[in-house]
């Protein structure tokens, strides 16, 4: 067997930035356990199947399509960045010509358009709710401002006082495996550690600052995270009183997300992307 797989850059315009993404092309149905072996053997944070819904189903001229995600060792309900990967095979390599297509996916349909540079995917946008303890998030020393709750993705979100920087995110070293011994009640699958951002430096024009941990999922750190700011948006968007925002997550790689928050309760996050590799699966 022969399935067509590409490697894509999301949230970025450079190669070897942003965060990498697996694309696989099913032309037919996989059997069940082959879709984590593969994401097992790619061994990026997601690896991204897409699927036709009907035997007539075309890549290159149809709508909408299957989508699943898995981790090197799980399945995930939703990631952004291997959306965007996914879109950018379809828009780009596949050259398909649709306005906005829609993946059927196991959190609901998503769509994706392109707008000049950037594709724009459509997604939930999740509350958050106050915690009353950290219980057993370590952030080294450093003041904690704010700690939310995501229970629909099971995020919890560790906001940092707003007298740090940029460089202090950046810089900040976790024990992602003292989270795993100490978070085993299946509650928490992803932390994400915040930033508000400063209105000069450097680095000026960026709203928030972010970082993503999920060690639960096999992902120590994952470079730039969509799921995580569909849980950012909501609680910077209270915060700064803001609709439109421009974000930053502070991995190795580093990758910025344009967020703009619907009417519908929903939110735009969009990126660029960088193709990298193409090639084959053959077994």
């Amino acid at each position: 067997m022969q399935i067509p797989v590409f490697t894509v850059d999301a949230f970025t315009n450079r190669p070897f930035s942003g965060n990498p993404a697996a694309v696989c092309l099913l032309e037919k149905d996989l059997d069940e356990d082959l879709h984590q072996k593969i994401a097992a053997e790619m061994n990026l944070s997601e690896t991204a199947f897409i699927r036709r819904l009907h035997p007539g189903d075309d890549f290159t001229k149809s709508s909408c399509f299957g989508l699943r995600w898995f981790t090197p060792t799980n399945e995930v309900p939703l990631c952004g960045h291997a959306t965007l990967a996914a879109a950018a095979v379809l828009f780009h390599i596949r050259k398909n010509k649709n306005a906005v297509l829609t993946f059927v996916t196991l959190s609901g349909e998503l769509k994706a358009r392109q707008v000049e540079d950037h594709i724009i995917l459509d997604l939930p946008l999740y509350l958050t709710y106050p915690q009353v303890s950290q219980n057993f998030i370590s952030i080294g020393d450093m003041v904690v401002q704010d700690l939310r709750y995501s229970p629909d993705t099971k995020k919890l979100l560790v906001r940092l006082s707003d007298a740090y920087e940029r460089s202090d995110l950046e810089e900040l070293q976790v024990s992602t495996q003292s989270f795993l011994s100490a978070e085993k009640t299946g509650k928490v699958k992803g932390l994400i550690v915040t930033l508000k951002g400063n209105s000069s430096g450097k680095h000026k024009g960026h709203d928030f600052y972010s970082r993503y941990f999920a060690p639960w999922y096999g992902i120590l750190e994952d470079p730039v995270t969509g799921s995580a700011h569909a849980v950012l948006s909501s609680y910077w968007s209270e915060q700064l009183g803001k609709k439109e925002m421009l974000a930053f997550q502070c991995s190795r790689r580093g990758g910025e997300l344009k967020i703009s928050l619907r009417s519908d309760g929903r939110v735009d996050i969009a990126g660029k992307i960088a193709i990298v590799l193409k090639g084959n699966l053959i077994f």
